[in-house]
C-alpha cells in the first residue's frame, strides 16, 4: 500500500551509538540502558535532538533492559527502575520540545541479543517476558514497536503481547544484509510479515540492516495492506557481534553520511514507505537531512 504524500512519519535514529558518542563512560553489555543509571540527562538531550531534527516518533531507551539480558549482564531488580527512568526521559524530552504531535513508542526488542535467532527463548518464555515489558510501558507510550526481530516466532510473541495493550503495534524485522527478502534466521520476510499482520500488526518495517537490504525489503512489505517503512543501520557488517558483547567490535561505514542516508530514505518514500527513521550509526544529523529531503520532495509537511 502506498503512503499518502505529505504523510510520511519520521522516526528518530539510533540511540545506543549516539549515547556512546556523548558519554565518557566505558562500554557495557547493557548498551544504552546503563546510561539510564549513570547519565539519564544524556538520554533526554538525545531524544530532544532527534525531535528538533524532525522526528515525530521517539523510541524508549529500553532496548537492552529485557529480563533475560538483565539476568545475564546486570541485576534483574534493575528492570523496573530502568524502564521508569526511560519513560521519564522520553516524556521530559517531549514536554521540553513543546511539540504536542510527538509520539513515544514502547520498545519490544530481541530478548537475549540482536541478530542471533538461534538463542531466542521458547515461545512461552518470550510471551511472558514481552507481556511484562508491555505492562510496564503501556501507560506511558502511544504505540509499541517490536524491533530488530530476526526470527518470526519471536516477533509473533512480541505482537501478541503488544496488542493486548490496545495500542497500535508496529513490527520491524532485521533482514540478511545480502538478501533483504529474508530474515537473519533465513526465514521468508513475506511469510513472517503475513503472520504478524494477521495477529494485529498495523505497521511493517525493516531495521538494523544495510540500507541496500532495506530497499529490497520495500518490495516485500508493500504487498500488505498496512503502512510500511524502514530504518537502516550504518555498520559494514554485524557478524562479529556476539550475545553479551558490545558494538565496539563493529565498524561503521564511511559512505553513509547524512546526505547519502537521506537519498536512501527518499527512495523508500518514493516506493511508498510511510514510516522512515534510522538505526545504529544514524544520528540526529542524518534524521535532519532525511526530514528536510522528504519535505523538499513533498513527502512530509514543513516542520
Amino acid at each position: 500500500m502506498e503512503s499518502d504524500r505529505n504523510n510520511v512519519i519520521v522516526m528518530d535514529g539510533g540511540m545506543g551509538q549516539e549515547l556512546r558518542r556523548r558519554s565518557s563512560r566505558p562500554p557495557s553489555p547493557l548498551w544504552s540502558a546503563q546510561v539510564m543509571l549513570d547519565e539519564p540527562e544524556l538520554v533526554v538531550s538525545a531524544h530532544r535532538d532527534y525531535i528538533e531534527a524532525g522526528a515525530k516518533v521517539i523510541i524508549l531507551n529500553t532496548y537492552s533492559a529485557t529480563p533475560q539480558r538483565l539476568e545475564r549482564d546486570a541485576e534483574p531488580g534493575l528492570f523496573e527502575p530502568l524502564h521508569a527512568a526511560a519513560l521519564d526521559a522520553a516524556h521530559k524530552a517531549r514536554d521540553a520540545s513543546g511539540k504536542e504531535d510527538i509520539r513515544i513508542a514502547g520498545c519490544l526488542p530481541p530478548l537475549v541479543g540482536s541478530y542471533h535467532h538461534e538463542i531466542v527463548p521458547d515461545n512461552a518464555a518470550c510471551l511472558k517476558s514481552y507481556r511484562r515489558i508491555v505492562a510496564t510501558q503501556a501507560n506511558g507510550v502511544d504505540l509499541f514497536i517490536c524491533e530488530t526481530m530476526s526470527l518470526a516466532r519471536e516477533a509473533l510473541a512480541a505482537v501478541k503481547a503488544a496488542v493486548e495493550s490496545n495500542l497500535p503495534v508496529w513490527v520491524s524485522f532485521t533482514v540478511d544484509d545480502g538478501d533483504g527478502a529474508r530474515l537473519r534466521s533465513g526465514e521468508s520476510l513475506a511469510e513472517a510479515a503475513e503472520k504478524v499482520v494477521r495477529n494485529g500488526a498495523e505497521g511493517l518495517l525493516v531495521n538494523c540492516s544495510a540500507p541496500e537490504a532495506v530497499t529490497t525489503a520495500m518490495d516485500v512489505l508493500s504487498r500488505f495492506n498496512v503502512t510500511y517503512g524502514g530504518y537502516a543501520n550504518g555498520f559494514k557488517s554485524v557478524d562479529a557481534l556476539e550475545p553479551g558483547g558490545t558494538v565496539d567490535v563493529l565498524e561503521a561505514r564511511k559512505d553513509l553520511d547524512p546526505a547519502a542516508y537521506a537519498e536512501y530514505a527518499l527512495g523508500w518514500a518514493k516506493h511508498g514507505a510511510g514510516i522512515i527513521g534510522g538505526c545504529c550509526e544514524v544520528g540526529p544529523a542524518h534524521i535532519r537531512a532525511l526530514a528536510e529531503k522528504l519535505v523538499d520532495h513533498g513527502f512530509t509537511r514543513e516542520q
